[in-house]
């Protein structure tokens, strides 16, 4: 099945200084929205306090922004709500910044008698706490899994192809993490380890759709041997088009459906899976393979400025002075011999 006619001729490397550009924007964007709008970081980072709680009888119209008002009106400060599960089972995982000291805490009595005081009977099923130093450990943790994953793929990268192809595919999940994590830092959402997880997810499905451009583009270099670079980039992008559209599209419904129906718990995951996907897609046409083709022109010009044959120049020698005598060849002699 083939969504794009074939024989298409996009100029995708034509239009792709334009979309360098915007991409250059676009992180520059986001690497100067961190230190101005911060990265909110989630309870498995930053560390708080999960409580699991279920309701005995119905809800009687009560949502989650009512319960959440219920639960600041208790004391907590900035908490969150969520529905946990079938909406049937009536649970709520409620997550907030510090201990909430046991289940037979302070914060968790203050919780119960408000939920039964303004709904109904509620019965507590779990209470969680992280540390700040278990979430410092899961920040550090997170990192290191993003890094040994570029740098496992870099290798990959240079063992399938060739090293001048890994540079382009390494800049490209580089600049779909960026993106993704930027999406939630200017929107001011929690980045916590669903967030990491869908990242970790973004790397691999970028990895794999430039995987098959740069295997395109090199079935192109064989078979078309004496066409320049950038008409074989052009060729193969547009050859796997379609191809791209199906994966893309298959893969963004099942994300959507996630987004929509999967519930809140889920939703994080979901809506970075969305952002990876569109930005994924986006960098494998024009950051990937412009990239290859500007180190490639690279390569080519510093083989042009080299001398013929890789011969060092000389270095001339130095002018003599005026009114000096001729240059005399093997030194001057001390004497003559006499016969």
């Amino acid at each position: 099945m083939e969504i794009i006619p074939a024989g298409t001729r996009y100029d995708f490397v034509g239009k792709s200084r334009y979309f360098i550009v915007l991409s250059l924007l676009l992180v520059v964007a986001v690497l100067a929205a961190i230190p101005l709008r911060g990265l909110r970081m989630g309870i498995d980072f930053a560390g708080g306090t999960e409580i699991l709680v279920r309701f005995t009888e119905p809800l009687g119209g009560h949502d989650e922004g009512e319960l959440r008002a219920l639960v600041t009106a208790a004391g907590v400060e900035d908490p969150s709500v969520v529905r946990y599960g079938e909406p049937e089972k009536r649970e709520f995982l409620i997550r907030f910044a510090g201990r909430a000291g046991g289940a037979k805490g302070e914060i968790v009595d203050q919780l119960t008698a408000t939920f039964e005081k303004a709904v109904g009977p509620v019965e507590i099923l779990r209470v969680d706490f992280v540390g700040p130093r278990v979430g410092a450990e899961l920040r550090r943790d997170g990192l290191m899994a993003l890094t040994i994953a570029s740098v496992l793929i870099l290798i990959y990268v240079a063992f399938r192809f060739t090293a001048r192809f890994a540079p382009g595919a390494i800049v490209a999940i580089l600049h779909d993490v960026i993106l993704t994590a930027g999406f939630f830092v200017i929107a001011g959402m929690e980045f916590d380890l669903r967030v990491l997880a869908a990242l970790l997810a973004i790397i691999g499905y970028s990895l794999n759709d430039t995987i098959i451009v740069y295997d395109r583009i090199r079935e192109n270099l064989a078979l078309h041997t004496r066409a320049e670079l950038p008409e074989v980039i052009n060729r193969s992008i547009n050859q796997t088009l379609s191809r791209t559209f199906l994966t893309s599209g298959t893969t963004m419904l099942a994300v959507l459906a996630l987004l929509l129906l999967g519930g809140e718990v889920i939703r994080p995951f979901a809506i970075a899976m969305t952002v990876g996907i569109v930005v994924g897609t986006y960098s494998s046409i024009y950051v990937a393979a412009p990239v290859l083709l500007y180190l490639e022109r690279r390569g080519a010009a510093a083989v042009a400025a080299a001398p013929a044959g890789g011969e060092v120049p000389r270095p001339a020698r130095p002018a003599r002075p005026a009114g000096a005598g001729p240059r005399r060849r093997g030194g001057a002699r001390k004497g003559r011999r006499s016969r």
